[in-house]
């Protein structure tokens, strides 16, 4: 890599990211300085950071970038492109900075180009792979208590990049890292009991080589079971990660890696990378939830009233306030699209509806109190409070409803592993969400309160595990 600034370009490309391995938990940044002509890659810059959220490790990625792009050409201007949507509209000046973690690292950021100079721009997180890979290897070499390497960085390769980063030395030892850890892994399959190298560095977001292998949890549960470098000073070893969406660990909050088919859980858990944690929100009111009737998928697809749509925005506003949630799914019932359309508008998001989220088709009981249906229907209702796998009449099963979520829940996992989804749904999906990450039998879905516009919220990680971190807070509607 050329040292003058006169062979760059006048305009440069910085690409940031940072990630939370638990929010807060183990957190580091990558930024990548990019030529916006030929798309090469002139200095790549990761670190690990220590406990931190992930907006702080976001903040600190773009201040990272921006540093290194002065150094390059101090007279540039500079496009930065980022995938979290907090970040970007911050920057520019159309959200207001209200946390006080967040406010001192955005001045810094302001404060290393002249105002004027620097651009800011939204990008899917599809597009911001290199920094996310950056952003990943960092936190794994803070796991394991070494220094992130630039030469040994396969961020580039990785994200489908072209080319190799830095001068011809650098690239030359990128191809051999490369060759090298494709050897350690064609070695590691075949003596799979061998151990690694002391030192050897893991794939972005690996768990350690010492962790058991365990199976994901199973989709339907039986329905009676119940970048030039930046050098840094080597951190000590991450903590286990810390619980999403709620203020501290409780001993249960840590997962150990499964020794068998039973996912176990303890103290002493190898970091198993950022779980997909899904924020669960029950819609806001309609006309019958003050009535406590029953309002299923099967009935009149009740719109928000005016109260549930202060409680819509409510949320919204907390959720915002928060800035951790990077993805919003919902049911497909019209209660429920109000309530996430109103929060996507808030934190610009789009919405995906997911079909599995629906509430339970409670037949002819639709509409009806339970007083009603205990006048109308007392058999039915004795045996559906008895047994998971009554139905009311013409209605469906919480067994039914039991395996439609499981499915559901192991689609999304799968799907957004690593991420903070909010899930805009009904009563019997979050707590059958619930009573499956506690192994709860079937009889606990009538042992929970949840309440119009309450949150919870459950991680899921890669071992099988799960942690509730809340469960129906409505502190945000106070």
């Amino acid at each position: 890599m050329s040292s003058g600034a006169t062979s760059l370009p006048r305009e440069l490309v910085v690409e940031a990211d940072g990630g939370s391995r638990g929010n807060p938990g183990p957190a580091g940044y990558g930024a990548v300085v990019l030529d916006p002509v030929s798309g090469e890659a002139l200095v790549e810059t990761a670190e690990y950071i220590g406990v931190a959220t992930n907006n702080v490790a976001e903040y600190k990625g773009l201040v990272a970038g921006l540093r290194a792009a002065r150094e390059l050409a101090p007279d540039a201007s500079v496009r930065v492109r980022m995938d979290s949507k907090l970040v970007v509209e911050q920057m520019s000046g159309r959200w207001k900075i209200k946390h006080p973690d967040m406010k001192p690292l955005a001045a810094e950021a302001a404060r290393v180009f002249p105002a004027g100079r620097v651009t800011y721009e939204w990008i899917p997180r599809e597009r911001n792979k290199h920094a996310d890979r950056l952003a990943n290897e960092a936190m794994d070499a803070g796991r394991e208590g070494r220094r992130w390497q630039p030469s040994t960085s396969r961020a580039a390769l990785d994200a489908g990049a072209a080319r190799v980063v830095g001068d011809a030395t650098a690239g030359a030892a990128k191809a051999r890292a490369a060759l090298a850890h494709a050897a350690r892994s064609h070695a590691a399959q075949a003596a799979p009991d061998a151990a690694p190298a002391f030192g050897a560095a893991a794939p972005a977001g690996a768990a350690p080589a010492t962790a058991a292998p365990a199976p994901a949890p199973a989709s339907a549960p039986p329905p009676a079971s119940a970048p030039a470098p930046v050098s840094v000073p080597a951190p000590a070893p991450a903590p286990a990660p810390e619980p999403a969406f709620s203020a501290a660990a409780e001993p249960s909050d840590v997962v150990a890696p499964a020794a068998s088919a039973t996912p176990s859980v303890g103290w002493g858990a190898p970091d198993l990378g950022a779980p997909a944690t899904f924020v669960l929100l029950r819609h806001g009111e309609t006309a019958l939830t003050p009535q406590k009737r029953f309002s299923g998928s099967g009935g009149t697809d009740p719109e928000l009233s005016p109260a549930g749509l202060r409680q819509a925005e409510a949320v919204a506003a907390a959720l915002a306030a928060r800035g951790t949630v990077q993805e919003i799914v919902s049911s497909p019932l019209l209660r429920c699209r109000q309530t996430a359309l109103t929060i996507a508008e808030r934190l610009g998001l789009d919405v995906r509806i997911e079909d599995g989220l629906r509430e339970t088709d409670f037949g002819a009981w639709e509409g009806l109190t339970f007083a009603e249906v205990r006048e109308r229907y007392p058999d039915d209702l004795d045996a559906w409070l008895a047994s998971p796998k009554a139905a009311p009449p013409g209605g469906e099963s919480f067994a039914a409803v039991s395996r439609r979520v499981a499915a559901t829940r192991d689609r999304l996992t799968e799907r957004h592993a690593g991420r903070t989804v909010l899930l805009v749904t009904h009563v019997t999906p979050i707590k059958t969400l619930v009573r499956l990450a506690l192994g709860a039998p079937p009889e606990a879905l009538f042992r929970m309160e949840l309440s119009a516009a309450s949150l919870s919220a459950v991680a899921y990680y890669r071992d099988g595990n799960a942690s509730v971190r809340l469960l129906n807070d409505t502190s945000h509607l106070r």
